[in-house]
């Protein structure tokens, strides 16, 4: 709480000079203390705690110079003010008094009017000053709070994501999520749909923080098959127990996440694989294309769908079928995976990550993702990720279960 009158403290060995500065402030509205020297000034302080000190340079005992060290060499006080008083006029005494911490030096004689004009100009610095501290610590404390909520909210996200394969004797998966340093909007999963099919998707809502969060994890408990929700087509069955189709889920998702509910962006990649026979079926919502890559090494960009989830059913979700055979393997992926950049501001670019993957396709699922994610280390360099990694991989076995 501020006090109603500013504390100024008078170090002066002239009881005269002592006396004269008093009358002074004191007709300015201060309230004061004085001491003879600087032992007594160094004692007062603290039971004082003045706003500012008016210091003489030249007295018995410890000088005014030796006071101030002391003053500014103690957390407690060092930022307490301090104008130095002193018949000395050569500069290097005042750059002297200056350079050990004083905020002013005012010569004698002086005039009272630049005398009171200085105090109160040191005084507003250091209300402002204080001000400052104050907001700075208030800042650092939201932000504190504001770390701890982000780290909550990751973890939160995090769990959301698939902890372990289902078992599957037909396909290998495999993922990998590097997160940013700040929380996104990235979520894929594994869902068991029936006997026979997976599905498997993508989604990446725009921006950073917590909102898209939000989103994502509404959107991962919807696209859950059996659970109750008023989308009118999701993952799972119809009445006549027939598999949704892709194109129908984002159909949906379309209806029911419009971009006047969260003003966001939200892309997302959706495809079910029948483990029995390799038939694929899939639909992309402006997502970036997953990655067939088959056996000999040929590569294909899934990019049958239509437009971002939220408009309104401006354009059909066209879905998008293929056959896989033993050792094909698909990629799902967002955009993060080639958008970074180096530490020279180089990006990896969509080109560069194409031929990446071309060239791994003699290994498995789990090597190939390894391998990106390690290309992406090498690349960045210790630079920090501008958005989440992630990826999400298939690679189909045999023709028919074992």
């Amino acid at each position: 709480m501020r006090r109603l009158k500013d504390r100024i403290l008078i170090i002066d060995d002239s009881l005269d000079f002592r006396a004269l500065l008093a009358r002074l402030l004191k007709a300015s509205g201060f309230e004061m203390m004085e001491a003879e020297s600087g032992e007594e000034g160094l004692q007062k302080i603290g039971e004082f705690q003045p706003d500012l000190i008016l210091l003489d340079i030249m007295m018995p005992g410890i000088d005014g110079y030796e006071v101030c060290e002391r003053i500014k060499a103690d957390p407690c006080s060092r930022d307490i003010p301090i104008i130095f008083l002193s018949g000395r006029t050569d500069a290097a005494d005042k750059i002297r008094g200056l350079a050990i911490g004083g905020a002013d030096y005012i010569t004698k004689p002086f005039d009272r009017g630049e005398v009171i004009a200085r105090i109160e100009n040191q005084l507003k610095i250091r209300r402002l000053t204080d001000e400052l501290i104050a907001t700075n610590a208030e800042l650092t404390e939201k932000q504190k709070k504001l770390d701890e909520d982000l780290q909550a909210a990751a973890g939160i996200q995090q769990n959301l994501l698939p902890r372990n394969p289902p078992e599957v004797d037909n396909l290998d998966i495999a993922w990998k999520f590097m997160p940013s340093e700040q929380i996104g909007g990235d979520i894929f999963n594994v869902l068991r749909l029936d006997e026979d099919h997976l599905g498997f998707y993508m989604i990446d809502v725009s921006g950073h923080g917590v909102p898209p969060a939000l989103v994502t994890f509404s959107i991962s408990q919807t696209l859950q098959p059996h659970m109750g929700c008023t989308i009118r087509k999701r993952p799972g069955f119809t009445p006549d127990h027939q598999v949704v189709s892709p194109g129908e889920v984002l159909k949906s998702l379309d209806e029911e996440y419009p971009w006047e509910r969260f003003e966001r962006f939200l892309t997302i990649i959706y495809l079910i694989v029948n483990i029995r026979n390799g038939h694929m079926i899939y639909s992309n919502a402006a997502h970036p294309p997953p990655i067939l890559l088959h056996a000999d090494g040929a590569l294909e960009l899934l990019e049958e769908g239509g437009t971002i989830i939220g408009l309104d059913g401006i354009l059909p979700f066209e879905e998008g079928e293929k056959i896989l055979s033993p050792g094909d393997k698909i990629i799902l992926y967002t955009d993060g995976v080639f958008e970074f950049v180096d530490s020279r501001g180089e990006i990896f670019g969509e080109k560069r990550f194409h031929e990446l993957v071309k060239g791994l396709y003699r290994l498995p699922i789990g090597a190939v993702l390894d391998e990106i994610v390690l290309a992406i280390e090498r690349f960045v360099q210790g630079a920090k990720l501008q958005d989440d990694v992630s990826l999400l991989g298939i690679e189909f076995k045999n023709g028919k279960c074992q």
